[in-house]
């Protein structure tokens, strides 16, 4: 077995990973990495990047807009070439906003989210408003888990109004596998946003709550004029009147992490959206009633 097959089996094994990524002053170390990922040196960035390429198999550099990187951020954050993602034309379908593993996925039973391992978590300790938590009491729902080497960005699902973003300050726990299996209410103690958004054909409210993680706490939106990070002190609700078109850019994960998506009653997941399967931006996610 060559070594580097030997790390990564090693990586995989869960007691180890969640001991590396959890049992760390994980504040201070994502703070410290999103300063390192920008550090442009030349042998700094290039050493980084190829230590990564190493590690990842499935890092795609050849989708890049670009061919070389300034920084390793930058190489995390990057556009993809025009036409990478095409986006289903369908009127009818709602599509996935990132690239991603599909966790876990399905109806909402009254407030009930699946977490993972028997685990669950409320709307309510999510979103912590519960006028926007009970419109998904009976819709369904669906966890799109960023692996370190996907595409970072995320996109509109569909034409929509973004009506109001809320910050909420937190932990940075992973959100491995490893990690769903042993902290309760995970998605709910880290750093997240909840992205409301206004369907333009239909008026279906659809939340996007991306989450951050280790190493990862950072989201930037196109259309708010502050990054969302760990040191972010508000306000924390900040109405905003955000047009997009399907497909549309909405911002990015600094690094990557998790979106998790609320859809109302009168939608549902499409056939192609099971836990394990891997989704891109722009394939069909959840298709109107």
């Amino acid at each position: 077995m060559t070594l580097k097959a030997s790390l990564q089996r090693l990586w995989q094994r869960e007691w180890l990973n969640f001991l590396l990524s959890n049992r760390i002053p994980r504040r201070w170390l994502t703070e410290w990495m999103g300063r390192f990922s920008r550090i442009e040196q030349p042998l700094v960035r290039d050493l980084s990047i190829r230590a990564w390429r190493w590690l990842a198999d499935d890092l795609a550099l050849h989708e890049a807009k670009k061919e070389r990187f300034d920084s390793l951020h930058d190489c995390f954050i990057r556009e993809l070439k025009d036409g990478a993602r095409p986006i289903d034309p369908d009127a009818g379908v709602l599509v996935s906003p990132c690239d991603a593993l599909v966790g876990a996925c399905g109806r909402i039973e009254g407030q009930s989210l699946f977490q993972a391992k028997g685990m669950s978590y409320t709307l309510l300790d999510l979103l912590h408003d519960p006028e926007l938590a009970g419109r998904y009491a009976g819709g369904c729902y669906v966890t799109l888990r960023l692996k370190a080497s996907m595409y970072h960005r995320f996109h509109a699902p569909h034409d929509c109004v973004v009506e109001q973003v809320v910050y909420f300050a937190g932990d940075a726990w992973n959100v491995n596998p490893a990690a769903l299996g042993r902290v309760e209410r995970l998605f709910c103690r880290n750093e997240r946003a909840a992205l409301r958004t206004r369907l333009e054909t239909s008026g279906h409210v659809i939340t996007l709550v991306p989450v951050a993680a280790v190493l990862v706490a950072s989201i930037r939106l196109h259309f708010l004029d502050v990054l969302l990070h760990l040191k972010y002190r508000g306000p924390n609700v900040v109405p905003c009147s955000a047009r997009l078109r399907k497909g549309q850019e909405m911002g990015w994960f600094q690094h990557g992490s998790t979106m998790i998506v609320l859809a109302p009653e009168g939608l549902q997941l499409c056939e192609n959206v099971e836990p394990g399967h891997v989704i891109r931006v722009g394939q069909a996610l959840l298709r109107l009633g």
